[in-house]
């Protein structure tokens, strides 16, 4: 595992690499690493492309605020996916606006916001559910996230935005910029082309291993 040092300037540049290309606006969105000892996570209303390394929340194994700004209201959440998937070592949530635009319009199922429209989707993404609309920073989220984090790679909470994990927080910034684009395609294409079909589904699960 990283270094906490180099684990805070990797949320860090990560931030202000979403920030800069609109994948986040304002004080929008988190981010959060696991630490052999706890984790790092930004901090509440924080702009994530004017992070402080040093003022990046630190919290214990026992979810105890130690250190930096106060953590984001989103810690239970985050907290979830890392106590039940043990290879997650980053977590991203942003306010993506074709993601929530895709919320606002409607979503191609529940259980899977998107069809498998392009096969980096399939290989990089996966599935990914909808958890109905709840006020930021909600318990009620928490739980349904918990009875998912070992199962998708992510997740879209309704009219707020995606929270997605990976190992660690650079490769969960590369499956949200994945995952938005593809909602911008889907959006910005009428009519709706048809998803890959099964042969090209079973191609990318024996060739690179998808898991859809």
């Amino acid at each position: 595992m990283s270094s906490e040092n180099a684990l805070r300037e990797e949320i860090c540049d990560v931030g202000r690499s979403l920030y800069q290309r609109g994948y986040t606006v304002g004080t929008a969105g988190n981010i959060s690493a696991r630490l052999d000892d706890g984790w790092l996570i930004t901090p509440t209303d924080a702009c994530l492309g004017r992070l402080d390394p040093a003022a990046i929340a630190k919290v214990n194994l026992a979810g105890e605020w130690i250190s930096g700004d106060k953590p984001s209201k989103t810690l239970a959440l985050h907290r979830q996916v890392y106590d039940r998937n043990s290879s997650v070592g980053g977590v991203v949530h942003t306010h993506s606006t074709h993601l929530v635009a895709l919320t606002l319009a409607c979503v191609w199922l529940e259980e899977d916001i998107l069809p498998a429209l392009t096969p980096y989707q399939v290989m990089k993404v996966g599935h990914i559910p909808l958890i109905g609309y709840q006020r930021p920073g909600s318990p009620l989220v928490a739980e349904q996230v918990a009875e998912l984090a070992n199962r998708v790679r992510g997740v879209m909470l309704e009219r707020l935005g995606p929270v997605v994990w990976e190992s660690s927080v650079s490769k969960a910034s590369y499956l949200l910029e994945e995952l938005e684009e593809t909602a911008k395609l889907w959006l910005m294409t009428d009519p709706k082309p048809e998803p890959l079909d099964q042969q090209a589904l079973t191609e990318l699960r024996e060739v690179f291993g998808a898991r859809w």
